[in-house]
């Protein structure tokens, strides 16, 4: 995901973690899916723009247990209609233990150490269910 002012930095960015994001389900608000898909070529899916409610739609995805890592390039300096939206989803990615990157530098540290066998079990709270063969990255 990623506001207007940094869809840019996190096409490059996916540009460059190409072979990483392959073969991983994407999913992101409309508007980034088409830059990510433009791109990379990658296939990702999508749900309604941040202000019509897809921070709150992915949101929904990290509380079912269906999130495995968020990669999410906002911008601190603008200004955001939805900044209630955008803070919850942060909330429920911290508290749903999901690897979190908020900029470049942690999304390539991130994806560059990504061993599955060695990282915390996302959305594992002990009143949910086993949704261990769901792979989503949000992007």
């Amino acid at each position: 995901m990623a506001d207007d002012a940094k869809k840019h930095e996190l096409a490059k960015w996916a540009q460059a973690q190409h072979a990483w994001l392959m073969g991983k389900r994407l999913v992101t608000t409309r508007s980034t899916a088409r830059v990510v898909t433009e791109s990379t070529g990658l296939p990702v899916d999508s749900v309604e723009s941040g202000p019509l409610g897809g921070d709150q739609q992915i949101g929904a995805l990290v509380s079912a247990g269906q999130v495995t890592c968020l990669v999410f390039f906002w911008d601190p300096l603008g200004v955001h209609p939805h900044a209630h939206d955008v803070y919850a989803l942060l909330r429920l990615a911290t508290l749903y233990n999901i690897p979190t990157a908020t900029n470049p530098a942690t999304a390539h540290a991130l994806a560059d150490s990504w061993f599955p066998s060695r990282m915390p079990q996302p959305g594992r709270l002990q009143s949910r269910g086993d949704l261990s063969d769901v792979q989503v990255t949000a992007v």
